[in-house]
């Protein structure tokens, strides 16, 4: 299955914040985040594993509590049920998956 770039919707989850799923299986979905700088996503929770990784710019992302500065090429793991939050501290993109897929981002 191939699922181009072109034909991804971009929604806008905050204001300067760009989600584009990118493409879903039976058992995971991959999805793009593009932030403004400056731009928050609140301490959230839910049942999904959330693997990412920052392909350009630079976040402060908080896991359970602890923070971390990554860059381009970094890489991380929330758990499912974890509470967790990311500041973009310059214009940035993420691509996360979630295991299993979100209905909320279909």
């Amino acid at each position: 299955m191939i699922h181009l770039h072109t034909s991804t919707t971009p929604v806008e989850m905050l204001p300067g914040l760009v989600r584009r799923t990118l493409v879903t299986g039976p058992a995971m979905m991959l999805v793009e985040f593009t932030f403004q700088a400056n731009v928050q996503v609140p301490t959230h929770a839910h049942p999904h594993e959330q693997v990412g990784y920052v392909a350009s710019g630079r976040v402060r992302l908080t896991i359970d509590g602890q923070s971390h500065e990554l860059t381009a090429g970094d890489t991380y793991c929330a758990p499912a049920n974890i509470p967790h939050s990311a500041l973009a501290l310059e214009p940035s993109i993420v691509i996360d998956t979630f295991n299993p897929p979100r209905e909320d981002y279909k």
